[in-house]
């Protein structure tokens, strides 16, 4: 199983309309990617970049406590950093630990579906957090199913609840290490999560139709207050694992498929970013220095996964659509399609035959079809 990977200076890094940034390095230097004299060859310039940046890599670097170090086989290097999604300091913390250790590869917990956000502004994803409508609902369900779509909102409604409290959007721990991987000289940066439609079908798929009411309703009525002290408190690893202490007991099922699985999957993908690069200008093999960035209630699951013999292709399955499930969303849409024809039969013969013609009154009949036996 690959995992997507991709260099941080090819994607569009206009973000310098956030308002947050993480404060200037100590030395200007290490602010951007030196400017080379004019006149060197490729192989001279790879050297002269491969040379500066390990100049800049700190042998023994202090850390923050949020970071675990962990190493592989071969002698590479991994640096873990555990983060809270929606803290100031976290970000401080991944720019702290790439800056020090000028890694060759930066892995974050995103997935493909969600690598717009490290695109997008501070105040462009505030306004998306906070703006649900029928759109993002239709595409939700497209994607990931009627059950998954639905509970995939309701997520997204906790989250606009935090970012609401809190003034503040989330993953921008995951821009941070973008921005950073763009000035280190040969960084990689790649997207280690699985994908999401992945996550939602096979936790939708096991919970029974009861734990899916009761965690439909809390997460209808969430309503707590948030304050930033209390995210601050989410890279509290002891406070992390009884909050997921609790968790097990209310949807064991969940914390498998959300948590659990995801930590075999986040092992997978930082193991095979974990390995030895090519140094110019012999190729030679020489041990990798990486940096992963993914939410602290990963961190304990990936170190205990680290060592062990792991098969993720039991984790990337999805089980086809079940009758009840096709039943109810037949019921969804059968409604709205005796809603339509009313108002087709209300608003006249021509006016209705306009409507009938629309791609996406089409694309609703044609889903009312039966699933295959």
């Amino acid at each position: 199983m690959s995992y997507t990977a991709f260099s941080a200076s090819s994607m569009d890094q206009d973000n310098n309309s956030e308002d947050e940034s993480v404060g200037p390095p100590e030395d200007p230097s290490e602010e951007e990617l030196p400017c080379l004299p004019p006149g060197l060859s490729d192989g001279e310039a790879m050297e002269l970049l491969w040379q500066l940046r390990s100049q800049r890599r700190q042998s023994s670097p202090e850390l923050p406590e949020t970071v675990t170090r962990l190493t592989a086989p071969d002698g590479s290097l991994l640096y873990l950093v555990g983060t809270a999604h929606f803290s100031d300091s976290s970000k401080k913390d991944v720019a702290t630990t790439i800056r020090a250790v000028q890694p060759d590869v930066v892995v974050v917990e995103l997935c493909q579906y969600r690598v717009s956000m490290l695109k997008m502004d501070e105040n462009t994803l505030l306004r998306e957090a906070k703006d649900i409508n029928l759109d993002k609902v239709q595409q939700a369900i497209k994607q990931n199913g009627l059950m998954s779509g639905l509970m995939q909102i309701l997520l997204l409604k906790v989250s606009a609840h935090i970012t609401e409290q809190l003034g503040m959007a989330p993953g921008g721990e995951f821009r941070e290490a973008f921005r950073e991987a763009g000035r280190v000289p040969f960084c990689k940066f790649h997207l280690g999560d699985r994908p999401i439609p992945v996550t939602f079908k096979r936790a939708i798929a096991a919970l029974s139709l009861w734990q899916k009411a009761r965690l439909a309703w809390g997460l209808c009525f969430l309503s707590d207050p948030i304050s930033k002290e209390d995210v601050e408190k989410c890279k509290q690893k002891d406070l992390l694992e009884q909050t997921m202490s609790e968790m097990i007991g209310e949807f064991p099922a969940l914390h498998q498929t959300i948590v659990a699985e995801r930590d075999i999957y986040l092992t997978h993908t930082l193991r095979q970013a974990t390995r030895c690069v090519e140094a110019p200008p012999n190729a030679q093999k020489v041990p990798a220095v990486v940096v992963g960035v993914v939410g602290m209630g990963h961190v304990p699951g990936i170190e205990r996964n680290w060592e062990k013999q792991l098969n993720i292709n039991e984790i990337m399955s999805v089980a086809p659509p079940s009758r009840f499930g096709w039943v109810l969303r037949a019921v969804v849409k059968g409604v709205v399609v005796g809603m339509l024809g009313y108002a087709c039969y209300r608003a006249g013969g021509s006016i209705g035959r306009v409507l009938l013609s629309l791609p996406a009154v089409q694309s609703l009949l044609e889903t009312l079809q039966p699933p295959p036996a």
